[in-house]
């Protein structure tokens, strides 16, 4: 999976903004399987971390994904996204 790199450092709001997007399309990108296989998990996770940083519609998406999902899968995209926060 490719690694992006998103700095903040001197945008503020607007930094914000454009990494909640790019996690956002992220998760479109695993829940629709654009370039790539659909992958539930992956989704939950990159949209649930896109709601952390203040994205509305990403934490929408991962509420209507949750409903499809079993409670390992759900368990599984919190730890990972849980996860990616710390390290990032």
């Amino acid at each position: 999976m490719a690694r992006f790199e998103m700095l903040e450092d001197g945008f503020g709001a607007m930094g914000a903004t454009a990494q909640a997007d790019i996690l956002f399309e992220l998760g479109m990108m695993y829940a629709t399987g654009r370039d790539c296989e659909t992958d539930v998990v992956a989704a939950h996770k990159w949209f649930n971390i896109a709601a952390i940083k203040g994205s509305l519609r990403a934490a929408e998406l991962r509420s209507e994904l949750s409903a499809t999902m079993s409670k390992v899968e759900i368990a599984t995209a919190l730890r990972e996204a849980r996860e990616w926060m710390t390290m990032h």
